[in-house]
């Protein structure tokens, strides 16, 4: 067993030395004194590989190395084929290792510290500039060359910095998008597919960055323009997305302004280069800050996503408790009939002639009143035929009517499947309405309308709408009906209705009418869970 396992990992290594040293071998090609992106590819790799990986990376380092000292001796001697046989990995290795361990880049799993990674860049970027110049020190030339340092200084400078920028923020949000996948490809593909910063890129940034490419082929003189234009894309997703899509869209612009090079050292595009390494710098430094106030941002609708779950699961609460009560009143009720049926059977076997009239009307008028405090509490029949049967014709259908006031209520769409807690949220939201309307005993029509939609983000949209028709006569009960509405609504009015469309995240709009008023709802349901 154990030496099946020291082989597989004698056989990782290898292969990761074998692809370190695939990869110097092709960035060389893509390599210029003003880009020199195999800098950033050296710091990502030891940014983001374990530490047991690092001298697997040497060694692939090493044979690269090896293969040009042994091509180039004959040429340069033997102090500089022993000196260039130490990779490059091998001079940033320290430093990478001191931010990791000491310089708290990686604060915390997946984090960042955006100005310890700055610095850990500068650093990079310089000591790679020192060990070529030490290179170049150490290489014979001819009598008659004069090294330009002037000019060459700048060029590594500039070059190994826009290097390190154009690489290793985007390689780190990059290998961190796919371990937030944990080996799962659906898991990972579902959250590229659904990122907002991937979306941004493809139809925002990259079609800005063609179009300032376009603009420099088709004008030479405007190409210095375009290169410098470049930039903006960085400037805007950085702002947008904070310091992931300054990141990306700098590598981006990085590579369109070199495809935009019309010769090897064209000063316009090392102009170019450093105002975007600039511009780069700046907006990962930005949009750090702007991740924190995103991160904020979201963390505030976290929460207030959590407070209206746990307000709706307290309505749902208490209206489980009612429906016990309305059960135990259901009960009573039940019980006040038997207990009066044996009085009275009693009583007349008793005595014959007793007029038992009056008795069964009081009685019959308590269970009434027993009935209407059961329907205010939980009507039975949202219980038992849901809210469509609740308010065609349960309590308030019926007490409307028997007090004269024309009652219409049209329900349409998938409204079973919708919780029961935003059944109970209509039902309770329309009596309130019917109630406050009917306060001011000018309504004799009542139009109530429910539409519900399943597309998107599930919501419910009720109508209550009270009108007073002139050409019927009003003759309204309304010393029955009022006390009985009292009775089914909260009597809390309309700020009860407010409470009750805040809580499921909903709007609440009244408007007054030339014989009445119209109140529209909205309410929305849970969140789809995803597939």
């Amino acid at each position: 067993m154990q030496v099946g396992v020291r082989a597989s990992a004698l056989f990782r290594h290898a292969a990761v030395a074998a692809a370190y040293c695939s990869a110097l071998f092709l960035l060389r090609q893509v390599t210029l004194p003003h880009w020199i992106v195999i800098t950033g590819f050296h710091l990502s790799l030891l940014l983001l590989l374990n530490y047991a990986y690092w001298p697997a990376l040497l060694i692939g380092g090493l044979v690269r190395m090896a293969f040009v000292s042994i091509e180039c001796y004959p040429q340069f001697g033997l102090a500089w084929a022993l000196v260039n046989l130490i990779p490059a990995i091998a001079y940033y290795a320290p430093v990478a290792w001191l931010f990791r361990e000491r310089g708290q880049l990686f604060p915390k799993p997946r984090s960042l510290n955006l100005m310890a990674l700055v610095v850990c860049l500068v650093l990079v970027s310089s000591m790679a500039t020192l060990v070529t110049l030490l290179q170049l020190h150490l290489t014979p030339l001819p009598p008659d060359y004069d090294v330009q340092y002037d000019d060459v200084v700048p060029r590594l400078i500039l070059g190994n910095y826009l290097g390190v920028l154009t690489v290793v923020p985007s390689a780190l949000v990059i290998a961190w998008t796919i371990a937030e996948g944990r080996g799962r490809w659906s898991d990972w593909s579902h959250d590229v597919m659904d990122s907002r910063l991937l979306f941004e890129c493809i139809f925002l940034v990259v079609p800005a960055l063609c179009f300032f490419g376009l603009v420099g082929v088709r004008d030479p003189n405007l190409r210095p323009v375009a290169q410098m234009g470049m930039f903006l894309p960085v400037a805007f997703l950085a702002l947008r997305q904070g310091w992931k899509g300054a990141a990306l869209s700098g590598t981006l612009a990085s590579i369109s302004i070199m495809m935009l090079m019309p010769e090897r050292n064209d000063p316009a595009t090392m102009e170019a280069e450093t105002l975007l390494a600039l511009a780069i710098t700046t907006m990962l430094l930005v949009g750090a800050h702007v991740t924190v106030l995103n991160r904020r941002a979201e963390q505030e609708r976290l929460d207030l996503r959590m407070a209206l779950a746990l307000a709706q699961r307290n309505v749902y609460l208490g209206e489980v408790q009612l429906r016990s009560a309305a059960l135990a009143v259901e009960n009573v009720r039940e019980s006040v009939g038997g207990i009066v049926g044996q009085v009275l059977a009693r009583l007349r076997h008793a005595q014959p002639t007793t007029d038992d009239h009056g008795v069964r009307r009081l009685a019959q008028s308590a269970q009434d009143q027993l009935d209407l405090l059961t329907d205010s509490l939980h009507p039975p029949l949202l219980r038992d035929r849901g809210l469509p049967g609740a308010l065609i014709q349960g309590g308030l259908a019926r007490m409307l009517s028997d007090a004269g006031v024309r009652y219409w209520c049209d329900i349409r769409g998938p409204i079973s499947h919708f919780s029961h807690a935003m059944h109970l949220a209509v039902y309770r939201i329309v009596c309130d309405a019917i109630s406050e309307a009917c306060t001011d005993r000018n309504v004799n029509r009542v139009l109530v309308k429910i539409r519900c939609g399943t597309r998107g983000r599930p919501r419910i949209a009720v109508f209550v709408q009270t009108r007073s028709d002139s050409q019927q006569p009003m003759d309204i009960q309304w010393g029955q009906l009022l006390p009985r509405l009292r009775l089914c609504s909260s009597g809390m009015g309309w700020r009860a209705i407010e409470d009750r469309t805040a809580t499921f995240e909903g709007h609440m709009r009244r408007r007054s009418l030339e014989d009445g008023a119209r109140l529209v709802v909205s309410l929305l349901g849970a969140h789809h869970p995803r597939a």
